[in-house]
């Protein structure tokens, strides 16, 4: 049961977080709903040392905590106003819709919002309501839906959950003593690069992070398999693995973390928004899962060399960033949807500001 409410939140949440978010704030309050999870995975790895409940008898007490933040998020949903976007654009209601922006604004005149949101609305009503099937038929979703899926799978194969899911085993075949510290240490790292994210996902912009981090964890990643395959004759290189492993984490949170799952609902407006993050929420835990239970296997079979395979498919992942993913940072949702209904170049999208919005072309659809 845990498994489909997790499979939802991860959806639900950065597509809500996105929605209720202003423009300028969008890429920063997006990061503090992958902040909220390192943070939890971190408290985790915390009580799961054999200290504390990390044993035979005390690891059902340990699974039982989870009820606890379970219990508070759903007495703080009364206080959670709902989307003011899904109130106008979906539902038509305009009143309800202003009342929820001035609670999440604080603002009595939310005028301008508003307007953003009748140009979305006018722009939705050109179009027909949008299924799963229909987001891979018809062609301006194409290529949206084709980054939204990559960025997902550039996250995924990564090799940053093997990090995660195996970090214990691989820093004991490192050479360290405690490995479990080390692996709690990876847990820290992780939490303190994703708080360096929330504050430069606005500035640096969602593009330039998520090819920072792409490259970095490739360097790190070509750094692990050194490091281990020299760790028997030189048993300092023990160190340089435990540092490639922690700069491959906080690589991974600067960029390929928090990045991907939030600027899916960016890429799209709001009548596909919805098969958009279930499609990518899909691609990603399929990836997840394919990684969790391969890599024991293909670490047996390579050993020190398996991180090479996430090294070559983060330079792929880098490359098609740099051709294919537009900056998003400033932008209103329907600024960046005008940017695949023109298909512009690459050279256009970093220099031309899309501050003029295109008309429906006739052979929007197929």
């Amino acid at each position: 049961m845990f498994a489909p409410m997790a499979g939802f939140a991860s959806g639900l949440v950065p597509m809500y977080v996105g929605e209720i978010s202003p423009t300028n704030l969008r890429g920063a309050l997006g990061t503090l709903n992958q902040l909220a999870i390192v943070i939890g995975i971190l408290i985790a790895q915390v009580f799961g040392l054999d200290s504390l409940l990390g044993t035979s008898e005390l690891w059902p007490l340990l699974l039982g905590i989870s009820v606890v933040p379970s219990i508070l998020q759903l007495l703080m949903f009364p206080f959670c106003p709902e989307s003011p976007r899904y109130l106008y654009i979906i539902r038509n209601k305009e009143s309800k819709a202003k009342e929820s922006l001035k609670r999440l604004t604080g603002q009595v005149d939310v005028t301008a919002a508003l307007t953003e949101m009748k140009e979305e609305k006018r722009r939705m009503d050109l179009e027909r309501k949008v299924s799963i099937a229909q987001l891979f038929r018809c062609r301006i979703y194409r290529q949206p839906l084709l980054i939204a899926v990559v960025l997902q799978l550039s996250q995924q194969l990564s090799g940053v959950n093997a990090i995660f899911y195996y970090s214990t085993d691989i820093f004991k075949k490192a050479g360290l003593d405690k490995p479990i510290f080390a692996t709690i240490g990876a847990g820290a790292v992780n939490t303190v690069f994703t708080v360096v994210s929330v504050f430069l996902v606005e500035r640096a912009g969602r593009r330039t992070l998520h090819m920072l981090g792409l490259a970095g964890m490739a360097v790190c990643a070509i750094l692990m398999t050194v490091a281990q395959g020299l760790t028997d004759r030189v048993p300092a290189m023990s160190y340089l693995s435990m540092v490639a492993t922690f700069g491959f984490v906080a690589f991974f949170e600067i960029g390929p973390g928090p990045i991907p799952w939030f600027i899916v609902a960016e890429l799209f407006s709001q009548g596909p928004r919805p098969a958009a993050m279930a499609v990518a929420g899909f691609a990603n835990w399929t990836c997840n899962f394919i990684i969790g239970m391969s890599f024991p296997s293909i670490e047996g079979a390579l050993h020190s060399y398996v991180f090479l395979i996430f090294a070559a498919l983060l330079f792929v992942f880098l490359i098609f960033t740099y051709i294919k993913v537009p900056e998003t940072r400033g932008r209103t949702f329907d600024q960046i949807a005008a940017t695949f209904r023109r298909t512009p170049s690459l050279l256009e999208r970093e220099i031309k500001p899309y501050t003029e919005l295109d008309e429906l072309s006739p052979d929007a659809h197929e």
